[in-house]
């Protein structure tokens, strides 16, 4: 399976801890474990999927399932006609060096991202494809257990030990049920026992009927869109590279997000109450390709100014306005966010949900002072933008309204 890691991006400090009961092995108590604060305040996240597969970086990072699992013969030829007869997914991993690695680089990169503070989680495969413990228990119909409990349990309580991860992004869960992968038993010493028992946070993908029902929040799919306020806290996986998780060397722009994807993906997912995880592909050298480094900082800068309505935002009583998807709503306290990715022509922005009073105050955030407004003729009410000088250059991808004193 792909190796990956993760950084979720934290604007703010951790808050206190809490006393909490000891939870049992079994999912109507571990359900019931609340989820630490500071996931849902941050909002943003940078997903990575760096390993052998970043060598041949072709197709996904899926290869060695799609070449030796299934046979694709798109695969087929691509191996023989690069690489000597008898290749086998092993002699790719001495090529895999990581020779331009610079951690510290990364992490500069993906707090310009979007925050001033990193929390640090990790991906974990339960299963893996050609292990012969995994395949000998699969041929028992996973009667038996060897492979989880001499490799997949001691691996991921190891990884606990020594990484103290903030975070576990569970994946491989699908073809087995939780009595073979004794995920509530790993979950019952996490949340009870563990060095991060406090803080840790994890996904649903522990069973093979887990996703969107049992865990900690919910992935539920990968590139998941519920299109609706959930009353559980949810994540949206995305990946720059619309077509495969790891780096690849073939890839062309049209296959790649846009600066304004980016940020409609994020406004909507914050707004429906979910957080936002984007993903990139290192190099099997370990470079962040320039590409997707730019795409990064222009959500970073996007962030900079419109990010008091994303960081600790809360989903106000409407998502979206007049259920268009152009307008985009979340809220922090009393004060109202109106996130808009279409400059209105006529520099007035029409808004119909919230509810003005002889208080209201219309700011903008990166704009000095305050916005003149009037009642809509209906209900609502419309905004007076600042005027935008014409200008030959894109615009930028959404701006954000500040609402005080509306309803």
């Amino acid at each position: 399976m792909a190796a990956a890691g993760l950084l979720w991006l934290l604007a703010a400090a951790l808050g206190p801890g809490w006393a909490v009961p000891r939870y049992r092995p079994d999912w109507a108590s571990l359900d019931t474990r609340p989820l630490p604060a500071w996931f849902d305040q941050a909002k943003v996240g940078v997903f990575v999927h760096w390993g052998v597969f970043s060598v041949p970086a072709w197709g996904s990072e899926w290869f060695w399932w799609h070449w030796r699992g299934e046979h694709r013969p798109d695969y087929e030829r691509f191996v023989q006609r690069r690489y000597p007869p008898d290749t086998t997914y092993a002699d790719f991993a001495p090529h895999f060096t990581a020779h331009d690695f610079q951690p510290r680089e990364w992490a500069q990169l993906f707090q310009r991202a979007g925050a001033s503070n990193i929390r640090y989680g990790l991906y974990h495969s339960l299963l893996e494809w050609f292990n012969p413990l995994y395949l000998a228990d699969k041929e028992s119909d996973f009667k038996t257990q060897n492979f989880v409990l001499k490799k997949t349990m001691p691996e991921l309580y190891d990884l606990v030990l020594k990484y103290k991860p903030d975070l576990i992004w569970s994946d491989g869960d699908w073809e087995a049920p939780e009595s073979y992968w004794n995920s509530t038993s790993f979950l019952a010493w996490l949340y009870n026992d563990s060095p991060v028992k406090d803080t840790v946070v994890v996904n649903d993908r522990w069973c093979n009927n887990c996703s969107c029902h049992h865990g900690g929040y919910y992935n539920c799919a990968d590139k998941y869109k519920p299109g609706t306020l959930l009353t559980h806290k949810w994540e949206m996986c995305s990946s720059i590279d619309k077509l495969s998780w790891g780096y690849r060397s073939n890839m062309n722009i049209a296959e790649l997000m846009d600066e304004a994807s980016i940020i409609e993906e994020l406004v909507q997912t914050v707004s429906f109450g979910g957080n936002y995880l984007l993903n990139v592909g290192p190099t099997k050298e370990g470079v962040i390709v320039p590409i997707f480094q730019e795409r990064l900082l222009a959500l970073g800068r996007w962030l900079d100014t419109n990010g008091e309505a994303i960081y600790e935002s809360k989903p106000w009583r409407v998502q979206m306005e007049n259920s268009t998807d152009t307008v985009w709503y979340t809220s922090k306290g009393p004060a109202v966010y109106a996130i808009f990715l279409i400059w209105p022509r006529d520099n007035v922005l029409k808004l119909s949900s919230p509810t003005p009073s002889p208080a209201t105050q219309v700011t903008m955030l990166g704009f000095a002072g305050t916005l003149k407004w009037q009642k809509s003729p209906g209900k609502g009410l419309l905004v007076t933008l600042p005027y935008m000088l014409p200008s030959p250059l894109p615009p930028q991808p959404g701006w954000t309204i500040k609402l005080e004193g509306v309803k």
